[in-house]
């Protein structure tokens, strides 16, 4: 297979950085070709920490490790990349609760009122996130109505001015010039100050809530970069969405609000310090991904549906409450402004983004002969959307080899920009299909060479933002567009929308999909209109309908989001029922030939994404085989020192340590008795609770929770932590801070089985211990050999404790190397890409 040198990932940077903005480790490969190699035959150099097992899988880090120097690389002209690669670089989030003694002592405190307050501050954060969500969305659908309609006048201007004298030329330069200036503006923001910003951020969100941290996807400054992209990239003419990139700025909002600070902005406002944990925080972000979806498409069921089908790991009732609350408040909010604006306060005429326009049920009505047609319409968007998905795969591993320099991303953008542009005005030029103006509801109408009182019908389709583009397509009467209008436009959108997903800019997919399917299915319903002698049910609104809903589902695989979705946008209940039957036959034929674009894109991003399931075929393995070790232990009554050396061993950069009882004074390893974070112990170092060894019953510091939530979520390195030589010797205990019930599993439970009890429960370990029923001997008895002390009462008044032995530990990449491929279950190789 390649070796992966380096590959531009989400982040986007040149080197691996972290949420400080500091580098990650520079080990080119685990798979055997750099000095951090991890084959299933490496070596470890022995250590003098307390290590049980025989081989590794590293967990690394980013956000507690930093290089002292950069040593300068050139950048390659070719990545090489293969597919089958997990990177090493994305960490899990903790979505498991440490139930340590502090956390106890807290939640024991609440009382019934403090419960109810908590709870009503958890509702407030999800209307702040509503009202947030529907403003950023209205702030963007204003601007860009605006800037467009400003851009579109002076084309329109301009080749109404060049049509009569000569010189469209001209009018083609221009409107080329336009789109590649504004979208240079959009490519640099992303690609120079935030990367992960670019495309939609679905499947950044996605990861997020699968429990993967993606650098900086949370950040004010993502959500800056990420309106001011989306405007200029649909201002700019590409064929792109404003509805798709609303999921993450809603996503943002969330995880900004319930947190009740910024670290980009250095403030903090004091307020909502219980959410601070990812547990809490993932809720949030999960309402404020519904939120957006609602905003979008004034759709408050099909967010909250989108966060069950795409997003959340976790769901329960009452977060199905608090999320529905949020996407009703967002799209109310939307709702409200936009009516303001447009002069109408109390019609509440404008709940999304987008409003597909009533269809009328009594002249749109479908019979059960139609069925089949449906049927047949989603075999069609299946195929086509796998056509997309596949051509967009190759596109993307083109762009991770050779476009993978900040300056050819903006190139590439620009060049994607005036193509578009030339190409609509080639075709608008070259089209002769006329249509009357009168009752038209086109905005800017172009005559080019029709005759007066007539415009070009190419040009409602191009000469428009994508978004009045599709509404056109189902609600213009029969007759408004010629076949070939419709066929030539559907052929060229295809390839444009699929050479414009993944340019870095930030842009969505759902318009540009339901844009190509409206088109198609339009000339569907034509053609079935010629064949059936004009007949009434054979209207081309309503197959627009339906191969817009077949060509989003082929692309992108959901189902019952996506029905309730274009339901609510539509405003009817009626389409329901073959809504859904196209969608789902769009996702059975697509899902035949390749997988949905998100999932793909997640895929060549190399993230360890866990799936609902474990693969079917792998039952065979066992915990023994799938587990990482050595696992680096530490003693419940620890040496400063040692932690310190174990924290900042590069070789080994665990973040989780199982904590065994034994006597300190010894090498004597009793069985576990808990687990603790890196980041607890960060905070512990920081603070300096400990005590000299000489006097191990003084009381050290008492810390509290506040110490650690204060700390999250950018723990400091362990290299800014200054730790002198005599504090080296003193004592740290772990009894208070470790989680004393952590979950376990024997070596010998199937993968199937590890993978259920890892996913349902949100784990980042899972301490795989061996299924001996030992006790530990007594820590007070100098030099024991025995397992139980003397006679039937320890001398001392301690009672020996079973154990359960350390024998490796299980991680998200343990799990996620295992895939199902073409030829069965294959395991994927471990990169530091």
């Amino acid at each position: 297979m390649a070796n992966v040198a380096k590959k531009v990932s989400w982040s986007g940077r040149d080197r691996d950085d972290d949420e400080d903005g500091r580098a990650g480790e520079t080990t080119p490969l685990l798979n055997g070709t750099g000095p951090g190699a991890a084959g299933s035959g490496r070596q470890l150099t022995p250590s003098p920490f307390l290590r049980i097992g025989q081989l590794s899988n590293v967990d690394l880090n980013e956000d507690i490790r930093e290089l002292e120097t950069e040593v300068p690389r050139q950048r390659p002209n070719e990545i090489p990349h293969n597919e089958k690669l997990l990177s090493l670089k994305y960490e899990s989030l903790d979505y498991d609760n440490s139930e340590n003694q502090l956390f106890l002592e807290e939640e024991r405190r609440i009382n019934h009122a403090a419960f109810r307050t908590v709870e009503i501050k958890r509702w407030v954060i999800c209307a702040m996130i509503g009202i947030l969500t529907g403003l950023v969305a209205c702030f963007i659908d204003i601007v860009v109505e605006n800037l467009a309609g400003l851009k579109y006048r002076v084309v329109k201007d301009n080749i109404d001015k060049f049509t009569a004298k000569g010189g469209l030329s001209f009018s083609l330069l221009l409107w080329a010039t336009l789109n590649a200036s504004v979208v240079m503006v959009g490519s640099l923001i992303v690609a120079f100050i935030e990367p992960v910003a670019a495309g939609s951020g679905i499947p950044q969100i996605k990861c997020y809530l699968n429990g993967v941290k993606i650098p900086h996807v949370v950040r004010l400054k993502t959500l800056v970069i990420k309106v001011c992209g989306v405007i200029l990239s649909v201002v700019g003419g590409l064929a792109v969405g404003k509805e798709g990139p609303m999921i993450h700025s809603g996503s943002v909002i969330a995880a900004g609000i319930s947190q009740g600070r910024s670290t980009s902005l250095k403030r903090d406002f004091k307020i909502f310090e219980y959410f601070r944990r990812d547990t809490e925080k993932r809720d949030f972000v999960s309402a404020g991904a519904a939120a957006g979806v609602s905003a979008a498409f004034g759709a408050p069921v099909g967010g909250v549906l989108f966060s069950l089908e795409e997003g959340a790991s976790f769901w329960n009732q009452f977060l199905t409450w608090r999320i529905f609350f949020a996407s009703m408040i967002s799209t109310f909010t939307l709702n409200s402004v936009l009516s303001v604006y447009h002069g109408n306060a109390w019609d509440l005429s404008s709940p999304g983004l987008i409003n597909f326009g009533r269809f009328d049920s009594e002249k749109m009505g479908y019979t059960i002969q139609e069925i089949p047609i449906f049927i047949f319409m989603g075999v069609v968007g299946g195929i086509l959307g796998a056509l997309f998905n596949a051509l967009n795969y190759w596109l993307t591993m083109f762009r991770i080899r050779y476009i993978h320099r900040p300056c050819l991303q903006v190139v590439e953008a620009m060049l994607v920009a005036a193509v578009t542009a030339t190409v609509g005005f080639v075709m608008i030029y070259c089209s002769r299909d006329c249509q009357p103006i009168q009752g038209s509801s086109v905005a800017y109408p172009l005559q080019l060479f029709c005759a007066d009182g007539e415009y070009n019908s190419m040009a409602t389709a191009f000469f428009n933002t994508p978004e009045k583009s599709v509404v056109n397509l189902f609600h213009d009467p029969p007759g408004s567009y010629n076949p070939m209008t419709l066929g030539m436009f559907t052929l060229m959108y295809f390839f444009l929308a699929c050479w414009t997903y993944g340019l870095t800019v930030s842009a969505g997919v759902f318009i540009p999909s339901l844009l190509i399917g409206a088109a198609w299915g339009r000339l569907f319903g034509i053609s079935l209109s010629y064949l059936t002698k004009g007949s009434i049910w054979a209207d081309p609104g309503k197959y627009a309908l339906m191969g817009a809903a077949a060509q989003l589902g082929g692309i992108v695989r959901m189902t019952l989001s996506l029905t309730v979705i274009m339901m609510e946008a539509t405003g009817n209940v009626t389409y329901g029922f073959p809504i859904m039957l196209v969608l789902m036959t769009a996702k059975i034929v697509g899902d035949y030939f390749v997988e949905g674009l998100y999932d793909m894109h997640i895929q060549l991003q190399s993230v360890p994404f866990l799936h609902w399931e474990a693969p079917v075929t792998s039952h065979s393995l066992t915990a023994r085989e799938v587990m990482s070790t050595p696992v680096t232990c530490l003693r419940r009554i620890e040496r400063v020192g040692t932690v310190v050396d174990i924290l900042s061993d590069t070789s080994s950069n665990h973040n989780g340590f199982p904590v065994v009882e034994s006597n300190p004074d010894t090498t004597q390893v009793a069985g576990l008795r808990g687990l603790i974070l890196r980041s607890q112990l960060i905070v512990l170092l920081k603070h300096k609770v400990f005590v000299e060894r000489a006097n191990l019953s003084l009381v050290q510091r008492r810390l509290k929770l506040k110490d650690f939530r204060d700390a999250y979520p950018r723990f400091p390195p362990i290299q800014s932590i200054h730790v002198s030589q005599d504090e080296r010797e003193c004592m740290i205990d772990l009894s208070e801070f470790m989680n004393p019930s952590p979950y376990t599993v024997p070596q010998e439970a199937s993968l199937p089985r590890v993978f259920k009890l890892f996913r349902a429960l949100g784990l980042r370990h899972l301490v795989v211990v061996d299924n001996r029923n030992e006790v530990s001997p007594c820590s007070l008895c100098p030099g024991a050999r025995a397992t139980l002390c003397p006679g039937s009462v320890c001398p001392h008044g301690l009672y020996p404790v079973p154990f359960l032995q350390v024998v490796g530990m299980v991680t998200r990449k343990d799990l996620a190397r295992y895939r199902l491929g073409k030829e069965g279950l294959e395991e994927l190789s471990l990169a530091q890409t």
